[in-house]
């Protein structure tokens, strides 16, 4: 499966998407803000990014230009966000609003080839 960096300062919400992107074999990192998401992103080697938008400190717009900026910037990265239209970089691949079934989720992850299709069943 693939590797998936999760930041969201968002306790709750890292545990929940934790357990569910584990669940079906990915391996998953997370990160309670955006510079620690850096920090793992440049230290790391991972297929897809997630996170929240509205941080304190770097937020998931500073995360997305860092990772658009390195020698990865094709990975892609699915913003998530309770202020979706605080959005100020196009650069994000998807935008899932907060709430978001799991489901969609597991299907966007899918949708970038990184979930083979039967996986997602049961969610």
């Amino acid at each position: 499966m693939s590797t998936i960096l999760v930041i969201d300062d968002e306790k709750g919400i890292l545990q929940i998407i934790y357990q569910a992107l584990t669940r079906f074999g990915h391996n998953v990192e997370t990160a309670v803000d955006g510079q620690e998401g850096i920090e793992k992103f440049d230290d790391g080697n991972f297929d897809i990014v997630i996170t929240d938008i509205r941080m304190p400190g770097v937020d998931g717009n500073g995360v997305v230009k860092h990772i658009r900026n390195s020698n990865r910037q094709s990975i892609p990265v699915i913003a998530i966000s309770g202020t979706p239209w605080q959005l100020e970089d196009k650069n994000f691949d998807m935008v899932l609003p907060k709430p978001f079934p799991l489901k969609k989720l597991v299907d966007s992850i899918r949708s970038f080839g990184t979930m083979p299709p039967r996986a997602a069943v049961g969610i």
